[in-house]
């Protein structure tokens, strides 16, 4: 099991807005949604866009270049559940928000 990345402080992120990190190897989408953390996959699985760049309504993030829709809580797609990103672990330790990405 791997260890949780600091990936900034509660106060770099805004509300409904996405933000992209390494995390041991991988890029991960960060959301600050109603004051909890979410963190996906970054790269959408239809022609790689960058998920942190999406639209966030509700817990629904869409995909900037075709639309496709991603629930931040698990990663769903929300046209077919059985396709979906991979979500990670976030927690908040004092003002560091982490996230932890399973080898």
């Amino acid at each position: 099991m791997s260890e949780f990345e600091t990936v900034g402080k509660v106060s770099d992120f805004e509300e409904n807005v996405g933000q992209a990190f390494p995390v041991n190897g991988r890029m991960v989408a960060v959301f600050k949604r109603d004051g909890e953390f979410f963190a996906i996959d970054d790269m959408c699985p239809h022609m790689g866009a960058s998920l942190a760049e999406g639209h966030l309504d509700d817990h629904t993030v869409t995909c900037p270049w075709h639309a496709w829709r991603f629930c931040i809580k698990d990663g769903t797609w929300e046209d077919n559940p059985r396709v979906k990103v991979e979500a990670f672990e976030v927690r908040v330790e004092g003002e560091d928000v982490q996230v932890r990405v399973n080898d």
